[in-house]
């Protein structure tokens, strides 16, 4: 999740340099937060633009009604989703949102300020649960404020994780967990002071939650103790250190 600044926004663009509408287009993309994918696949490049429709939402409604700009765009401005034409296209906007440089790419959007952390386990990233989690934790009431893909090592999850050290017997399962493969971190706004995120992920094992708590997050996901779907920030007070451990030091 980035916030593009209009000269990002202008060399996305590059393409549409002489297009009448290009001030329209950078206006829109730059008017809040936009989530930037490295997708993969066989012939990836057609397949996408394929599975977005045509540009125009309207027509992709008549022509391609399964489409993803037919079923969540509004016109020919708002429709839903970008893809690149070519390889050279996609190779030039990857550079952009993912630099191989070193330098920064467009900055993350987190807000470090009524907030918490949440992050989703690598075994719920791989089992495709993803989608399902954010419009389950969106549903709630609760707004994700900024979402990045990390894939983390050792040393990293034995530091994030370092309060649990000792004090948890299934410490040295939850690290292995959680280095397993991509996990997904998100800044949840929490405006609601009766209403804690905490409360609505669970208890830790998603067996007692499916029991005691049926509707939370890990009753509704987690298949064990370990394999429970999310972490979550246990003190309010260290909501806002998991946070920027995420989003200013692993992002740096």
């Amino acid at each position: 999740m980035m916030m593009l600044s209009r000269k990002e926004a202008t060399d996305f663009y590059i393409d549409h340099h002489s297009k009448p509408f290009l001030n329209e287009l950078i206006q829109f993309i730059t008017n809040g937060p936009v989530i930037a994918m490295e997708i993969l696949r066989d012939d990836a490049i057609c397949e996408w633009k394929r599975l977005l429709g045509p540009a125009n939402s309207g027509v992709a409604r008549a022509d391609a009604p399964g489409s993803i700009r037919a079923l969540f765009g509004t016109d020919g401005l708002r429709n839903a989703a970008h893809g690149p034409d070519s390889f050279a296209c996609a190779a030039r906007e990857m550079e952009l949102f993912f630099p191989s440089s070193g330098v920064c790419g467009p900055a993350n959007t987190a807000k470090f300020t009524c907030c918490t952390c949440c992050v989703i386990k690598p075994h719920a990233v791989s089992e495709g649960l993803l989608g399902r989690i954010l419009t389950t934790i969106r549903d709630a009431g609760f707004d994700v404020s900024a979402m990045q893909m990390f894939n983390m090592d050792r040393v990293n999850v034995e530091e994030f994780y370092e309060v649990y050290k000792g004090v948890v017997s299934e410490y040295n399962e939850m690290v292995a967990e959680m280095y397993s493969g991509p996990c997904v971190a998100l800044e949840i706004q929490q405006t609601n002071p009766a209403k804690t995120f905490r409360e609505f992920c669970g208890p830790a094992d998603p067996e007692i939650a499916r029991h005691l708590r049926p509707g939370t997050l890990r009753a509704t996901f987690g298949k064990t103790k370990i394999q429970n779907a999310v972490h979550c920030t246990d003190l309010p007070e260290d909501g806002l250190l998991e946070v920027q451990y995420f989003f200013k030091i692993l992002d740096n």
